[in-house]
C-alpha cells in the first residue's frame, strides 16, 4: 500500500480528525466519529463498522487492515491531531450508522438522563453490551455517543451495543410502542426497593449523581425505584447504579 507520510499540522487531514475530536456538530454533519488504538480497530473490523481512515504513529501499519485511506504522521502531528496523551495510535474514522428503532426490545432498556460524563456514558454502554441490555437511550444533556472519550470507555462496545439518542418528549411513544413500562431511579420515599419490583418488559431511567431524573421524566415513570444501601452511605455514581439496575434489568437472566 502507498501510504502518504503528513508533515504538517495545517493538513486538511489532520484538521478532520482534529474537529472529529473536539466538535459534535461537526461528526454529525460529516457522519463519522473518531476512535483511538488497535484494540478499537480491531475491534471496529470484527464487528462490521466502516473505518474509512487511518492515522498511524511514526510507522506506518503492517498493512493487515482493508482500509484504502492510511497515512503517518511524525509524532508531534499525530499527537497534535489524538484527544488522547502519549497515545501509541492508531487514530482512525468510522461512519456512523444509521440509528435502527426495529429490534426486540426483550432485554429491557436502560435509559441515561442528563449524564454528561463521557466516561460514564461510555461505561454504561459497555455495561449494557455485557448484560445483553437491548437498547440504551441518551435523553436530556447526555454526553456525545460519539465523544472519543465515551468511545473509549465503551471498550468496543460502541460497534455492538444498539445507542438511541431521543428526545425526552418522544419517550412515552416510543416505549409504548416496543410494550415496555418505565421506572425511575429516584431517591425519595415513595421509592421501592428493586428487589421488589418485577422487571420484565421494563426500562428504567438514571439520571446524574448530581441532579438525579428531572421531574417531567419522573412523571412519565411507572414507579420509582431504589438500590437498598447501607445506611449513611453516599449515592452511588450514575455507571455503577446503572449496572446494578442492569444487572437486574436482564444480566442475571443470561
Amino acid at each position: 500500500m502507498n501510504m502518504e507520510t503528513i508533515s504538517s499540522r495545517k493538513n486538511p487531514f489532520i484538521r478532520h480528525l482534529r474537529s472529529l475530536s473536539r466538535d459534535g456538530a461537526y461528526r454529525a454533519e460529516q457522519g463519522e466519529f473518531l476512535c483511538d488504538g488497535r484494540k478499537l480497530l480491531d475491534e471496529a473490523f470484527s464487528f462490521g463498522a466502516e473505518v474509512t481512515a487511518i492515522l498511524w504513529k511514526d510507522e506506518a501499519g503492517d498493512g493487515e487492515y482493508p482500509c484504502e485511506k492510511q497515512y503517518t504522521a511524525l509524532k508531534e502531528i499525530y499527537d497534535y491531531a489524538s484527544p488522547m496523551e502519549n497515545s501509541p495510535g492508531p487514530l482512525f474514522s468510522v461512519k456512523m450508522k444509521p440509528v435502527d428503532m426495529d429490534f426486540d426490545p426483550s432485554g429491557g432498556i436502560i435509559v441515561l438522563e442528563g449524564v454528561q460524563d463521557p466516561g460514564n456514558v461510555g461505561t454504561v454502554i459497555r455495561t449494557a453490551n455485557a448484560f445483553g441490555i437491548s437498547a440504551v437511550v441518551l435523553t436530556g444533556n447526555c454526553a456525545d455517543r460519539y465523544n472519543p472519550k465515551t468511545v473509549r470507555a465503551t471498550m468496543g462496545a460502541i460497534f455492538r451495543q444498539r445507542v438511541l439518542p431521543l428526545p425526552l418528549e418522544a419517550l412515552p411513544a416510543f416505549l409504548e410502542q416496543k410494550g415496555l413500562k418505565l421506572y425511575g431511579a429516584a431517591l425519595t420515599d415513595t421509592a421501592r426497593d428493586l428487589r421488589q419490583v418485577c422487571l420484565n418488559k421494563a426500562a428504567i431511567a438514571v439520571g446524574s449523581e448530581g441532579r438525579g431524573l428531572s421531574q417531567e421524566l419522573l412523571d412519565m415513570c411507572e414507579g420509582k425505584i431504589i438500590i437498598p444501601m447501607a445506611p449513611n452511605s453516599e449515592s452511588l455514581n450514575a455507571a455503577v447504579a446503572a449496572a446494578v439496575l442492569m444487572w437486574e434489568l436482564g444480566g442475571k437472566k443470561r
